[in-house]
């Protein structure tokens, strides 16, 4: 049978693609500390299941395909917080951020089209403008640099007659980054200046450390046209199995045209709407204690591949990963023979290979995203195992290394 060049062209999640060799681990009765993925072992807030568990009527209906009253509405109570301030109209909820994104890819881009995309980037970015044969123009960004963005001359230097936008996350998914203002401003000009729309993925907006001062797009006024602000409450409130996303944006004629694709797809899940209206009223200390929390997380994982020699890597201002470059050719090799070689007490690390979030070839080859969302007794567990399993495996001569073609 014959496949559609559209899923053929796809990448296998870099995320997920190596979990074979995590349960084959398992299976061996070695217990695998999983740095791989972004679920959170924060508690979410109970008001959530409260509210489902509340939830009573004779019939589970269709909910209203741009999102139920009360989650709208809550959308804009929290986004006054941050002085953004939405009419109900401007908002549109959706199956998690992941829906949002391509949605918003959908309503701006033609099959050809391409948006420019800091790489390294959430990898999904390239498997969502694949289904819509859409492009990722990477402008690369560097460890070395703590992944801050290039000047102004070398991201217009990209644009050409198929660019449609510019999409990036602030704080950035894999590297932690924290764009500072004068970084978001450069992007709104380069925006007005070349007629391009921003979507803004800012799902992350609470977790920013050092005092660091956060400036969301939403908070341009000079944009407000053309700004997609992306959101989700899947690692805001530690609930990544609720799939609630959203999209906000003072264009209406954008918002009527997206509301055309929500319509197609019926409604989001009532049930998880109902559960995350009481997430948005969850009290603001919870954020302070959860922000203190990855913040400790961080400077255990950060402490310990520090000890290392040869690895690079700038200490990240938010979100929950890091990214570090290895003294290694092959960081997709080192993966698999942590998960395959190297225990110690029957425990070892997962990681994530880097070179799934770039688009550039071969960017990203000896690079790991991490992700310190375990409990700091686990995470300086894991950041100790990775420390020493990274130390024995440069011992090692390289014809005795696992490549992943052959794994």
């Amino acid at each position: 049978m014959k496949y559609s060049n559209r899923v053929t062209a796809m990448q296998s999640s870099p995320i997920r693609k190596l979990v074979p060799y995590a349960l084959d681990a398992k299976a061996r009765g070695i217990k695998v500390y999983h740095l791989n993925i972004g679920q959170p072992d924060i508690k979410t807030p109970k008001g959530f299941f409260d509210a489902v568990k509340n939830f009573d009527s004779n019939v589970l209906e269709y909910a209203v395909s741009n999102g139920i009253p009360e989650l709208i509405k809550a959308l804009q109570d929290y986004y006054t917080t941050y002085d953004m301030h939405f009419d109900s109209d401007d908002i549109l909820i959706t199956n998690g951020g992941s829906e949002a994104l391509l949605f918003t890819m959908m309503a701006i881009c033609d099959p050809g089209d391409n948006l420019l995309v800091p790489e390294p980037f959430y990898t999904n970015y390239n498997g969502f403008s694949q289904c819509v044969n859409v492009e990722v123009s990477p402008i690369t960004t560097k460890a070395e640099d703590g992944f801050h963005l290039p000047p102004k001359e070398k991201i217009c230097s990209l644009i050409n007659p198929k660019t449609k936008g510019i999409l990036l996350s602030n704080p950035g998914n894999p590297t932690g980054t924290v764009y500072t203002k004068e970084e978001v401003s450069m992007i709104a000009q380069i925006a007005i200046e070349n007629n391009l729309w921003i979507i803004a993925d800012e799902v992350y907006r609470e977790f920013v450390y050092d005092g660091l001062d956060y400036t969301s797009f939403g908070n341009l006024k000079e944009v407000e046209d053309r700004v997609v602000i992306i959101d989700s409450v899947s690692k805001r409130y530690s609930a990544c199995g609720a799939r609630i996303g959203s999209l906000a944006c003072k264009n209406k004629t954008l918002i009527a045209q997206i509301l055309k694709l929500c319509q197609g797809r019926l409604c989001v899940a009532t049930l998880e709407q109902i559960g995350s209206v009481q997430l948005y009223k969850t009290p603001v200390s919870y954020f302070k204690e959860v922000n203190e929390e990855y913040k400790h997380r961080r400077d255990v994982l950060y402490n310990e591949l520090m000890k290392v020699d040869g690895v690079v890597c700038e200490k990240p201002t938010g979100a929950f990963y890091i990214v570090a470059k290895l003294p290694v050719e092959n960081a997709e090799d080192f993966v698999i023979w942590m998960l395959k070689e190297f225990s110690k007490d029957n425990e070892t690390v997962m990681a994530c290979p880097a070179e799934g979030f770039y688009s550039t070839p071969g960017l990203g080859r000896n690079e790991i995203r991490l992700a310190y969302i375990l409990n700091e007794s686990d995470l300086y567990k894991a950041a100790t195992l990775l420390k020493e399993g990274l130390e024995q495996y440069l011992l090692l001569p390289a014809n005795s290394k696992v490549s992943p073609v052959e794994a």
